[in-house]
């Protein structure tokens, strides 16, 4: 079956970064879209970015262009998520989603879903 295993996070400091990684497997994602969300507690989940399998074109939530970059890795299945100039807002439960099709914003439009990695930014 798919599994999604998200590692990386940890508690930084602000203005620090971090790498978010994603491994996929149980099937191959030729045809799917890759997205990196995030809840916070009592938040609904946010969408991120996204990254499409095959072609590697991405998507970005306006709250953070420019600062969080979505890549993948198709020899190893991973999907990553680069964070620079982490702030305390963006303390939150960071998951790793996929779905078949183009991007999406929508979490509800997600198949799977990893067990998400926390990330904690202090002030």
């Amino acid at each position: 079956q798919v599994q999604l295993v998200e590692s990386g996070g940890g508690l930084v400091q602000a203005g620090d970064s971090l790498r978010l990684s994603c491994v996929a497997s149980g099937r191959t994602f030729d045809s799917y879209s890759m997205g990196w969300f995030r809840q916070a507690p009592g938040k609904e989940r946010e969408f991120l970015a996204s990254i499409t399998w095959s072609g590697g074109s991405t998507y970005y939530a306006d709250s953070v262009k420019g600062r969080f970059t979505i890549a993948r890795d198709t020899a190893k299945n991973t999907v990553f998520l680069q964070m620079n100039s982490l702030k305390p807002e963006d303390t939150a439960v960071y998951y790793c989603g996929a779905r078949r099709g183009f991007y999406s914003g929508a979490s509800l439009r997600y198949d799977y879903w990893g067990q998400g990695t926390q990330v904690t930014v202090s002030s």
